[in-house]
């Protein structure tokens, strides 16, 4: 078993600003601990730091017994091309030196066939062995015939875009889950994955002897999983943490109690304040010799300002939509090539209709086929569909794709693409809780800030009907309360692909895409 320890972490944004102010907990061996907070909190930043991505302003990170770890944006094929390199940015910083080590003396043996050349391919292949590669190797043959049906070597040249998110994720937990580190740190292990797959790994979770600190804003898989919660909180003086020691049933009122605590502490110094600065008026008035001493019990006590409540997120969505035609969406015979059967749909001007199904069945590519329009061919199909009169639509994507957004910042954004100036920009930022990294490049937001800003984007932008691929997975509790309630005000049509179990109660339709091709409708979640 191993465990980590966190000891008085400080870490400052870019800017200056800090985002984290003498963190410290400790996750102990065989523990089940998740980390949550707010987006942009500083969640995906701390594992960053305990997974020596980051240093730390201050303060140390202890671990034992090896660390394994998944980054947040696995699955969304960032920064990897292939599913042999996926799985290498999961493998130890030895095994990924020795794989590019040996990239390089494979391919000048290819060109050059002189002694030194191949003395530098055997010190490759040594320094392969040695570090582990050919142990990794059958690790990831076992873990590519359970989670993609073949074997490594016939998928380690696969484009990895051509795996679902999903599919990614559960290939990357299952390695993860096998390897011999006994601490695994998962950055939204369950973003993506489809809800049979988030049973699955609720039960690995359960059953693992290893030590897990893990993020995720799934208030289900919580509940069955979580040992402990640790908080991130705070302020303008950059956040904390504090540990509740129990599951997630009792952690909101737990949570609650403790900010009334903070207000009640709050509320205790304000009177003895405020029975001081009496005092003193009164000593002056009477010109006692007292006074000197009551100034300085008056100092002593405001210099001792105990710490205010964490501010509650406030975060107000308005998406408005508009009239459209009566039928906002007609398809006939419709057929995802190589990926469904031909099917009928017909969504109705208003309705919210959830689309349902295991990963890979082709209901991001959907989303796409019906984001391209007027250009239907942009998703390889038969059959015929259209978009009704007036139907405008806007794209949520689901990995957060957007290279057209990537090295600008928010401002730049918001004046270039919206045409709203500074002070204008600043009014609708805040509304979204993110008007303190206005300043900050798209590329350097939490996912779950980047999913707010691309939800203000199509706030801004005039769309009548919203196509939504997985919009919670980064959002936190806050955040999927203000986006269900601005999805309930919207004037126009909703089609969202969701696995998001709680997600789905707001919706009137279910259309469910079958691993057999089949796509079908249900008047129930279907999973």
């Amino acid at each position: 078993m191993g465990h980590v320890e966190v000891s008085n972490v400080g870490y400052r944004l870019p800017d200056g600003r800090p985002l984290l102010t003498d963190v410290s907990f400790r996750v102990g061996d065989g523990a089940n601990v998740a980390l949550v907070g707010a987006n942009g909190c500083g969640k995906t930043t701390l594992l960053k730091i305990i997974a020596a991505d980051l240093e730390p302003l201050s303060g140390s990170i202890v671990s034992s017994g090896g660390l394994g770890v998944m980054r947040q944006f696995i699955g969304t094929g960032h920064g990897v091309a292939s599913v042999a390199e996926l799985l290498l940015s999961v493998s130890s910083t030895r095994v990924r030196s020795a794989a590019a080590d040996l990239d390089r003396a494979e391919l000048a043996a290819m060109e050059r066939d002189d002694e030194q050349t191949q003395l530098s391919y055997a010190a490759a292949l040594a320094e392969w062995a040695d570090a582990g590669g050919y142990d990794a190797e059958i690790l990831w043959d076992i873990c590519c015939s359970e989670a993609l049906g073949l074997g490594f070597d016939k998928v380690k040249h696969r484009d990895v875009m051509t795996l679902s998110g999903g599919e990614q994720k559960r290939l990357v937990l299952q390695v993860l889950l096998r390897s011999p580190d006994q601490v695994l740190v998962l950055d939204e292990p369950d973003n993506y994955l489809d809800v049979p797959t988030k049973r699955w790994l609720e039960t690995q979770l359960n059953e693992t002897a290893k030590t897990v600190l893990y993020v995720s804003h799934d208030r289900e898989l919580l509940a069955n999983t979580a040992h402990q919660i640790v908080t991130l909180e705070g302020g303008p003086e950059g956040n904390t943490a504090w540990v509740h020691g129990s599951g997630f049933a009792g952690y909101h009122q737990a949570r609650l109690d403790r900010h009334q605590r903070y207000a009640e502490l709050g509320r205790r110094w304000e009177e003895q304040r405020d029975k001081l600065q009496a005092l003193v008026r009164a000593l002056q008035a009477a010109k006692s010799p007292k006074t000197q001493a009551a100034l300085s019990r008056l100092n002593r006590h405001e210099a001792t300002k105990p710490p205010e409540p964490p501010r509650e997120q406030k975060i107000r969505m308005r998406l408005q939509g508009g009239r459209t035609g009566v039928r906002a969406l007609t398809a006939t015979g419709l057929a995802l090539t190589n990926l469904t059967d031909p099917f009928d749909l017909e969504v109705f001007y208003g309705e919210r209709v959830a689309v349902l199904g295991a990963n890979g069945t082709g209901k991001s590519h959907l989303m796409r086929l019906l984001a391209g329009w007027p250009e239907t061919d942009t998703v390889a199909h038969t059959g015929d569909w259209k978009l009704g009169a007036r139907v405008v639509p806007g794209y949520f994507s689901q990995s957060h794709d957007r290279p057209d957004l990537a090295d600008r910042t928010l401002l730049d954004i918001l004046w270039t693409d919206c045409s709203l100036r500074s002070e204008q920009a600043a009014g609708v930022l805040n509304r979204y809780e993110l008007v303190a990294a206005r300043d900050q490049r798209f590329g350097t937001l939490s996912g779950g800030q980047q999913a707010r800003l691309q939800i203000l984007l199509l706030e801004l932008s005039g769309v009548t009907m919203l196509l939504l691929d997985e919009p919670t997975d980064n959002l936190d509790v806050a955040s999927a309360d203000a986006l269900e309630n601005a999805l309930a005000e919207f004037d126009g049509t909703v089609i969202t692909v969701t696995h998001d179990r709680w997600f789905t109660r707001g919706f009137d339709r279910y259309l469910v895409f079958g691993n057999d091709g089949a796509v079908s409708e249900t008047p129930e979640p279907v999973w």
